[in-house]
Parts: structure tokens; sequence; C-alpha cells
């Protein structure tokens, strides 16, 4: 294989061609920032933390595909992912990772001691996920700590403190993890439940599309949380109002349960998390003119 080749399995083990992940990362580390920073975060921060999230999203794919390397294969979606298909070798995937992880850390050395501490906990979250899958129903709720893990450095990297209202964030995007991805598990659910991995959408069964829609609930009532602790005006509760019709739109695609329109939800998150940093973003900026 040549030198083109390789890399062009990198970018597709990383899922570099597939930016979804990157955005349902970004969304909550950006309102991290926006919110610890009252609107205005410092340019080196926002680098370094923009940076960060595609070098971790990158990771957890890596790390991802090696945990599911011997189930992929049985699955309809993933069966041409690189390692299942063996275009990767599972040591390749071990290195990729770690260096993907070496300079998202190199980056953070360049802020606080909090940050630098937290930060650590976010990397044994990304590492340990995909291998959570094999034991419990319940892994898109760790998938939530592991994206909103981003929100709580945030606040450490702005103003060295973690304040509740970072907390209440980080709650608001673990609802929001789990209303994204079990629409995404619902995708596989057939194929997962006959190579044996598991998922909220198993667990969840016939009450799949209510449970999305409590927690779209939950995310948007924990959000209003927030903007009540932070005194956030009518532009951030207009970008909830947004967010609310993307979810009832959600559950129009999921009513049937087909995998095209289960996946057309899924990535319909994109926009949810869009037009609330949105709403939040000119709120902020309305506060300075």
């Amino acid at each position: 294989m040549s030198l083109t080749q390789r890399l062009r399995e990198y970018a597709l083990l990383t899922r570099l061609n597939r930016p979804i992940g990157i955005l349902l990362l970004l969304w909550p580390t950006l309102w991290g920032l926006w919110f610890a920073a009252a609107g205005r975060p410092r340019l080196h921060v926002l680098m370094v933390f923009v940076l960060g999230v595609v070098l971790m999203r990158s990771a957890g794919c890596v790390i991802n595909d090696y945990a599911d390397r011997d189930f992929d294969p049985h699955v309809a979606r993933t069966r041409d992912r690189p390692i299942a298909a063996g275009r990767v070798s599972p040591r390749e995937a071990l290195v990729l990772f770690a260096l993907l992880c070496l300079v998202a850390f190199a980056l953070v050395l360049t802020l606080n001691r909090l940050t630098v501490l937290l930060s650590l906990v976010g990397a044994f979250l990304a590492a340990t996920y995909p291998f959570l899958k094999r034991y419990t129903h319940l892994p898109q709720f760790y998938l939530g700590a592991a994206f909103g893990w981003s929100i709580p450095m945030a606040f450490a990297a702005q103003t060295g403190e973690v304040p509740p209202l970072a907390w209440v964030l980080f709650a608001a995007n673990v609802c929001w993890s789990v209303a994204y991805d079990t629409a995404y598990a619902m995708v596989d659910r057939d194929d997962d439940v006959r190579v044996g991995v598991k998922s909220t959408a198993i667990l969840f069964g016939a009450y799949d599309r209510a449970l999305i829609g409590v927690f779209h609930g939950a995310t948007l009532a924990l959000l209003i949380g927030a903007g009540l602790l932070s005194a956030r005006g009518l532009l951030y509760y207009a970008g909830l109002a947004g967010a609310l019709w993307f979810a009832v739109y959600q559950q129009r695609l999921l009513r049937q349960r087909t995998r095209d329109d289960c996946f057309k939800a899924f990535l319909n998150n994109n926009r949810f998390g869009a037009v609330i940093f949105l709403g939040l973003a000119l709120d902020y900026l309305r506060d300075k003119l």
C-alpha cells in the first residue's frame, strides 16, 4: 500500500470524511466556552479547544474501531471500516490513537494546571467508552460524559474554576448525547442484538422514541436553567426554541424507525446543537452592543 493510500485509510479511520462527530463534540464545547467567557473566549483558549475537538474525536473513532474490530465485520454499516476490512492493522490503530492523544495533550499543556488535570479524566473517558457496550446497555450515558467533559475544562481554562453552571451544562450534554446516540444506535439495533452489542436503543425497546423525546426535553430544561443562572436574554431562549423545533422534527423522522430515517434524525442533531450556540452567541453579542 502506497503512502497516499495509507494516509487515506487513516483519514477514513478517524472519520475525517464524516464530520458529524466533530460537530456534535464542538457545539457543547462552544457552549461551555461562551458561558465561561461571557461571550468573549480568549483566542488562544478557543484555538486549543477547537483543535482539541478535532484531535480527540479522531482519536475516539480510532479506539472505537479498535474495540469493535471483532463486531464491525458483522454489521452492515461498519463492515467496510479500515480495521474491519483488514486495511489497517490493530497495532497501527493503537499507534495512531496514541499519537493523536499526545498532540492533544501537548495543546492542553499550554493552559492552566486545573485544565491539564481535567484533561487526564477526559482522556480516560474517551479511551474507555468504546468498551462499555460489551458490559452495559448504557454506553450512551458514558458517551455524554466523554463528549461533555470539554465543558468543565472550558470553564477551568477560562476562569480557573468549575462553577455549578458548568455542571448544569455538562448534565445537559449527557442528556442530549443519550437522545442523539440512541437514534444512532437504532440504525444498528438488529445487527447489535445479533452480535451481542448493548445500547440504550435495545434497552429502551418500544419506548425508544418516547425516551429520546424525554432526554431532549431534559436537555432543554437544563439549558433553561443555565440561562437563568447566567441571566441570559431573549435571543438565547429563541435558540432553545429552535432546538425544540428540531427535536419535534426528529420525532417525526423516528416514527417508522427505518434505518435511513433514524440516521437522518441522528444527523439533525447538528442543527439542534448549532441553533443553541447561535442563540447563545447572539445573546452575548447583544450585551456588548
